[in-house]
């Protein structure tokens, strides 16, 4: 596989060729590439990458995708030249699904897997929706959205932020609530889950019900917080994180370890 240096709005940077191992991340519902800023300098040992979709941040003029097999379809082909380092996925809620179906796409289209899934704040994909919201009117729509404490309740009362998030918001609900799940064999790859103690949104049962979609190892780790620990409870989880990529470098072959140079 070639080098790729060329820029591609997906990535918020272009990965080095020097990285030993590559972690690529993909939001929440509403979330942009900033939902990971201060990551990179977190975990100096990998390559830290963002995925930036469209409709939102540096990607504010672009339509928002609404459904799950056309997000993973252009997801997988944009990142897919950047898959020469051994890599890992880590999505947060709603991206924990779309880190799911790109990792299968990626292993049915051109054999490729991660190291490692990491799924975080995500019921297992088999797993519905309770309450489908992105079909709600915008007042009912808003309402329901102050329950899950990831929108700032001074950006849901005010009229012109909400005209620019609201398309963003029910795009990615969409996608979300309007994917199925398709049977298919486990992920051969591990796959680590984090969960919190407080989130009704996603359950420790639901949660450990990724066990069912590795035949790798599984693991699990409730941290203390709500829907969105990622936010409120940042340093905990990327502890945890670092040990998990240091794991796989410790067992990364030398002449991997050691790289200077390449795709």
């Amino acid at each position: 596989m070639k080098p790729q240096t060329m820029f591609t709005p997906w990535l918020h940077t272009c990965p080095d060729a020097k990285d030993k191992i590559r972690l690529f991340c993909l939001p929440y519902a509403g979330g942009g590439a900033s939902s990971y800023r201060g990551w990179a300098k977190a975990l100096p040992e990998v390559g830290v990458y963002p995925i930036q979709l469209p409709g939102r941040e540096t990607r504010i003029a672009e339509r928002p995708l609404y459904e799950m097999n056309q997000l993973v379809e252009a997801v997988a082909t944009a990142i897919f030249p950047y898959l020469q380092r051994p890599f890992i996925f880590f999505g947060h809620s709603l991206g924990a699904r779309i880190a799911f179906e790109i990792t299968r796409k990626l292993r049915k289209r051109w054999n490729v897997q991660p190291c490692r899934l990491i799924v975080s704040a995500s019921r297992a994909p088999h797993i519905p929706e309770p309450k489908p919201l992105h079909h709600l009117s915008d007042v009912e729509f808003i309402k329901e959205l102050s329950r899950f404490s990831g929108t700032p309740e001074a950006v849901l009362h005010n009229r012109e932020l909400m005209e620019l998030f609201m398309p963003i918001l029910r795009a990615d609900f969409a996608v979300d609530e309007t994917y199925v799940y398709a049977e298919d064999t486990p992920l051969n790859c591990p796959v680590s889950a984090f969960g919190g103690t407080g989130d009704s949104e996603a359950t420790r049962e639901e949660i450990e019900a990724w066990a069912g979609h590795t035949n790798g190892d599984f693991s699990l780790e409730m941290i203390a917080g709500d829907h969105f620990f990622l936010q409120t409870k940042r340093d905990a989880l990327l502890r945890s994180v670092r040990r998990i990529i240091a794991r796989h470098l410790a067992s990364m072959p030398l002449s991997l370890r050691l790289v200077e140079g390449g795709g």
